[in-house]
């Protein structure tokens, strides 16, 4: 994983769902995890053992159905964003659309817009241009090249640490501010 790109705006996206300081209910952050690939323990199967001792409640979905109705069902407080998934695997004509795109699209009418981080497959130059600026212009947090090996988690986990402190000021979603 050589590049990671942010969004340059830290006021743009708002605090998640839950409490009254806009935390989540019961101190947990719940992270939306969308994965695309096919590789048994992928990134996408250590990330949640690695985040769940720390509170972190990541829920899978592995195309844009599944990941629309874990919107409508929990409220989420980053997203984990995989441009090449499917938007529905029954219809054979959008496993090629972009169901990563239409999940930004989602995310962003969210009533508390979470911050995104984007996971997308090195292409050729011209292409990564492209849809590096596309997933910036969407919304997204920050663009990452797909996890290969164990240690591309130690970047993944940077991410995810410099989105919460962004996002949620430092403070674990769920704890009292400092006194």
């Amino acid at each position: 994983m050589r590049s990671v790109r942010f969004h340059d705006d830290p006021a743009r996206a708002e605090n998640g769902k839950g409490g009254p300081d806009g935390s989540p209910a019961g101190g947990r952050l719940n992270l939306l995890l969308s994965y695309a690939g096919w590789q048994a323990e992928s990134w996408a199967d250590l990330l949640p053992v690695l985040l769940e001792p720390m509170g972190v409640h990541a829920m899978r979905a592995s195309d844009g159905r599944h990941a629309a109705e874990v919107l409508r069902s929990s409220p989420i407080h980053i997203a984990v964003v995989d441009l090449d998934l499917p938007l529905d695997p029954a219809d054979p004509e959008s496993i090629q659309a972009g169901g990563g795109f239409r999940l930004l699209e989602l995310l962003s009418r969210q009533s508390s817009r979470p911050p995104a981080v984007v996971v997308r497959r090195s292409r050729t130059h011209r292409d990564d241009t492209r849809e590096i600026n596309r997933a910036l212009q969407a919304g997204a947090f920050a663009v990452v090249e797909r996890p290969q090996a164990t240690r591309d988690l130690e970047v993944m986990l940077d991410v995810l640490r410099r989105c919460l402190a962004r996002h949620y000021q430092g403070r674990w979603p769920g704890s009292s501010p400092p006194a």
